[in-house]
């Protein structure tokens, strides 16, 4: 347990408060307890460097851009406004204490990438030389050296059942130091970025997302997360705003409580109570998946099970061919409707729906047969909501290659039929099929007319979606024939693994299945 007590030897100095991703002033334990030991110097800083990596983009710096602003403004009216820097983080805080001497450093801890963690081991050493407390928190349920898994979900349970912290009342300006600009993407070096449909920014649009949802927009979620065009309504949308922090994981647990408690009261049949309670299981399975790249952080780069290693093209050995198909796949030109169609939504929003995040990284995978690698690269840039704790993890289990997970090969072409059965989606996305029949929307193929419009406006597909299916899946499952697989999924399993899970360590059969949303990526979104 973090020390949160008043330290008198420390009360004439500045607390220095550095937001990372945790973008609020309410339930922000970090700037409460620094606020109770000194004048607080509240921080962000704009690390170009970081920006630069390749699951960055200038989407993502636009909704975090508002909330600076947002955050700012919030600041300013407890009187000191937030100070924003650009450069290394450790040469801004290094030009700060020259500046104003010994400061104390408060944040929250991160799950995030390499880059990130390895700043942050930047940080601790340059605090240690030069005698700096850094105090971490935990934020929400992720919980840092974690030994094993059993309990985390009381212990998550616990941790959302916590009184939310108040702002502080009052911040005393800090005389003689300027806020700073706060940059804009181009001031980062990010490239051009469009993306007409983006989630704006900021605290009070979460706070609009979070009342929509739980007061109108949530009633039918459970029903309608699966669909691309629905999800987009009746999904929380809060995705973002849980990725940048402007609103707590806590916050809106307690929000969704409240209001389920609410609803049960009112023994009304009308679908709210089991959407609050799948959308409360979605709001644990997110810090689940973010524990997972808290206690492996090589989830990254490589593959859950090493058995896996080596069976796709490596990424930067990868034929031609991988990187025609992969460019139509980002692009939405795989002459797969359905697949298209959710490329270039997620291009001009910054949102899919997760059971469409999980066709389309399964389409890359196991249909065109790429590393993931860099298909989870390009849709971690598309997301405004990207965070790297479940991305990584989700976009293995894809993938297949956890060891631990059903593996999923969508039919994409069936999921069309599913989500979209009169086409209406796909003709929102893909023009280019407007003059084909909706019972053929999506497969063009095969109407009698396609000669007019394959390969002239609109490519045919770039593999045959059942021949490419029955290929991946056999080099799948003859890796998991393999002598020795099963040891190491054990393994990780014990490690990773839900104890709500239908996997039986080895000499075990599997208990009785049941419905669980664990390979569904129904994620709260």
């Amino acid at each position: 347990m973090l020390d949160t007590t008043r330290h008198p030897s420390s009360a004439s100095r500045l607390q220095l408060v550095w937001f990372k991703r945790d973008l609020r002033i309410e339930d922000h334990l970090p700037l409460y307890h620094a606020a109770q030991n000194g004048p607080v110097l509240p921080l962000y800083i704009a690390e170009p460097e970081w920006w630069s990596q390749p699951d960055a983009s200038a989407r993502q710096w636009a909704f975090v851009e508002e909330s600076l602003h947002a955050l700012r403004e919030a600041l300013g009216q407890r009187g000191q406004p937030l100070i924003c820097r650009v450069g290394d983080a450790v040469e801004v805080l290094d030009t700060l204490f020259h500046m104003y001497g010994a400061f104390d450093l408060w944040s929250h801890e991160e799950t995030g990438n390499q880059w990130s963690f390895q700043r942050d081991q930047r940080i601790k050493a340059w605090s240690v030389a030069h005698g700096i407390t850094w105090r971490e928190f935990q934020p929400a349920g992720v919980i840092r050296r974690l030994q094993q898994r059993n309990g985390w979900a009381g212990k998550w349970d616990r941790s959302m059942a916590r009184a939310l912290t108040p702002p502080p009342a009052g911040l005393p300006a800090l005389p003689g130091i300027t806020p700073g600009a706060i940059p804009v993407a181009a001031d980062l070096g990010l490239p051009l970025d469009p993306c007409a449909q983006r989630q704006s920014g900021g605290r009070a649009a979460g706070l609009e997302r979070l009342e929509s949802f739980l007061s109108t927009r949530g009633q039918p979620y459970r029903s309608a997360m699966s669909s691309p065009a629905l999800g987009a309504v009746h999904c929380s949308r809060l995705s973002p705003h849980l990725a940048w922090g402007t609103l707590s994981m806590r916050e809106i647990a307690q929000a969704t409580g409240a209001r389920k408690i609410e609803v049960k009261a009112q023994k009304a049949r009308d679908g709210w109570a089991g959407s609050l309670t799948s959308f409360q299981a979605r709001l644990h399975w997110r810090d689940h998946f973010m524990q997972k790249l808290e206690d492996q952080p090589s989830v990254e780069f490589r593959n859950f099970h090493t058995a896996y290693d080596g069976l796709r093209p490596a990424q930067g050995v990868s034929k031609a061919s991988d990187s025609l198909r992969l460019d139509a796949w980002t692009k939405g030109e795989t002459g797969l409707p359905f697949v298209d169609a959710c490329m270039r939504s997620l291009q001009a929003t910054g949102w899919l729906n997760f059971r469409m995040r999980a066709m389309v990284m399964a389409v890359a995978s196991f249909h065109l047969w790429l590393d993931w690698r860099q298909p989870g690269e390009h849709l971690a840039r598309q997301f405004t909501d990207y965070e790297p704790g479940i991305h990584w993890p989700q976009v293995q289990m894809q993938s297949g290659t956890t060891g631990i997970n059903t593996v999923r090969i969508y039919n994409p072409v069936k999921q069309g039929y599913d989500q979209d059965p009169d086409g209406e989606f796909v003709r929102q996305w893909v023009p280019e099929l407007a003059v084909v029949p909706r019972q053929m929307i999506h497969e063009p193929w095969k109407w009698e007319g396609a000669g007019r419009v394959l390969d002239r406006t609109y490519p045919s597909p770039i593999v045959d979606h059942l021949s490419a299916a029955r290929f991946a899946r056999e080099q799948i499952w003859a890796v998991r024939r393999d002598a020795g697989f099963r040891a190491k999924a054990d393994a990780i399993q014990d490690r990773h693994g839900s104890r709500k899970s239908n996997i039986a360590p080895v000499g075990q059969r599997p208990r009785k299945a049941r419905k669980s949303h664990q390979d569904q990526l129904d994620l709260p979104m």
